[in-house]
């Protein structure tokens, strides 16, 4: 490794004595002349994009309802925009049983408002499900196969302790006696 750093820092040291051409930018050969003034042409004026899907009034509606008997989910959702009003409510069943109702609106002028009110738990049965049973008839066996004459288990392969350990490190060097 130091091998690579003396060579590495040889190559630097050459390059900063110049006896290697840079690999930088070099300065232009050539003087330019200063540059002509040219006459000041206005930027082109930019076209109004109108785009045709624009609805300066949007208005929708939705809705959707999940009654599950067989999980027990059940929730819901509504919404409704006029304009920049929207307003809507959803709720679903909380995993304690009872059920989360939110309304909500959200306008220019008052930003978005909700109102979360719980009611109490129902019980709801789950369906359950009739376990499917298929019936598989027997496979048919068209040749009968010897089975092994005898299996036997995996050699070992025996490790041995090393012949000794070292007690303390061996010291390079000269012995220093008091």
């Amino acid at each position: 490794m130091a091998f690579k750093f003396v060579v590495f820092a040889a190559l630097v040291a050459v390059a900063r004595a110049g006896l290697v051409p840079s690999l930088g930018y070099a300065a232009p050969a050539v003087a330019y002349a200063a540059p002509v003034a040219r006459a000041v042409v206005a930027a082109p004026v930019a076209k109004a994009v109108v785009d045709t899907d624009y609805d300066p009034n949007p208005h929708y509606s939705y809705s959707y309802d999940i009654q599950d008997a067989l999980t027990g989910d059940s929730k819901g959702q509504s919404e409704t925009r006029d304009g920049d009003v929207v307003s809507g409510q959803y709720s679903l069943i909380e995993a304690d049983g009872t059920r989360r109702i939110v309304d909500y609106t959200a306008d220019p002028v008052n930003g978005f408002n909700a109102v979360v009110r719980k009611e109490a738990a129902t019980v709801v049965k789950a369906a359950v499900a009739a376990p499917v049973v298929a019936k598989v008839a027997a496979p048919i066996v068209s040749r009968a196969y010897a089975a092994p004459l005898a299996y036997h288990a995996p050699v070992a392969a025996a490790y041995h302790a090393p012949l000794a350990y070292a007690a303390a490190p061996v010291a390079y060097g000269k012995t220093i006696l008091h």
